[in-house]
């Protein structure tokens, strides 16, 4: 489950990671999409599942999203119960586009998780009960350095697992909560050669930051995601605003695909927002003949993150 300040944060950190020194940033006249292979005025979209992993549930619609081009990239979250079956899944579909979910928290009242490492070598990074943080409020007190050994397990897990990630990004936001966890996602991208998610649009906080990022650095334009409180009957059309408008660019589709079936309901109990009807609802909408439609009628190209991180060097 996303939080409300995903962007919030990201400003956050940006602001006070303007102040760093960093590699100048190479100058390029191609846009994004024209580096990609489209012209400059095309409209790509990433329609991308998150949150793979935290259960079977999410597992199976996430899956059968991907594999009928429904969405066409997804991110796995290591630490959680269900990541095995999801890496089983991936090392079976090995075309899916799937990038890792780098997991901080345990939001979910009575569904927890903790660490890949041994507790006892990330202890800022539990609670009093041993489990992940289940707020992203909780990382003002986490070490910066565990949290850093802690995502870089995450990756070095999948990689055993089988899984060839595509991108890294961040659950609930929370590497974008300080700057120091800021650097400690980008360092780890470029460390195993993966764009992370990064959307230009939040840098408008910190003006002048794009130009000052390191090169290899690649940002999006925009993203968009369905914010907590979205009733049932606005979800449809929050997303079809979306579709109808998209401006030129690279723009990410944030949903959560699950069955509102009774393992999920038990996953998310007391939680409406993405909760296991409201993920139901975002699958139900994804797979639907309405929003091939409204792909089609808007001109708006899928695209994938490994044709991203296709972009970076060798």
């Amino acid at each position: 489950m996303p939080t409300l300040s995903r962007s919030m944060r990201l400003a956050l950190a940006l602001l006070f990671f303007a102040a760093v020194p960093l590699q100048a940033r190479a100058q390029s006249t191609l846009t994004l999409a024209e580096r990609l292979g489209y012209a400059p005025d095309a409209k790509l979209l990433i329609v991308h599942a998150d949150d793979i992993g935290v259960s079977h549930s999410v597992n199976r619609a996430s899956f059968d999203a991907l594999k009928s081009g429904a969405v066409s990239s997804g991110s796995i979250m290591v630490p959680c119960p269900w990541f095995p079956e999801a890496a089983a899944l991936a090392r079976e579909n090995p075309d899916l586009d799937l990038g890792l979910h780098l997991t901080l928290t345990a939001e979910w009242e009575h569904y927890r998780w903790d660490a890949v490492l041994p507790r006892d070598q990330v202890p800022t990074l539990h609670d009093s009960l041993g489990f992940l943080h289940a707020s992203g409020n909780a990382m003002a007190q986490v070490d910066p350095a565990e949290a850093e050994r802690e995502i870089r397990a995450q990756v070095e897990r999948a990689i055993a697992f089988g899984v060839h990630p595509t991108h890294l990004d961040s659950h609930m936001g929370t590497l974008y909560a300080r700057p120091e966890l800021f650097q400690a996602l980008l360092r780890t991208g470029r460390d195993y050669g993966l764009p992370v998610f990064l959307p230009r649009a939040a840098l408008s906080a910190a003006p002048g930051l794009a130009e000052r990022l390191p090169s290899d650095v690649i940002l999006i334009d925009r993203y968009f995601m369905a914010p907590p409180g979205t009733q049932p009957d606005e979800l449809a059309a929050f997303y079809t605003k979306i579709l109808e408008s998209l401006e030129p660019g690279v723009t990410e589709l944030i949903v959560h695909l699950a069955y509102d079936d009774a393992e999920m309901q038990a996953v998310t109990t007391g939680q409406s927002d993405y909760g296991a009807a409201w993920r139901q609802r975002d699958y139900d909408f994804v797979t639907s003949a309405a929003f091939r439609d409204l792909l089609a009628r808007n001109d708006i190209h899928l695209i994938t993150w490994r044709e991203i991180k296709n972009l970076l060097p060798n």
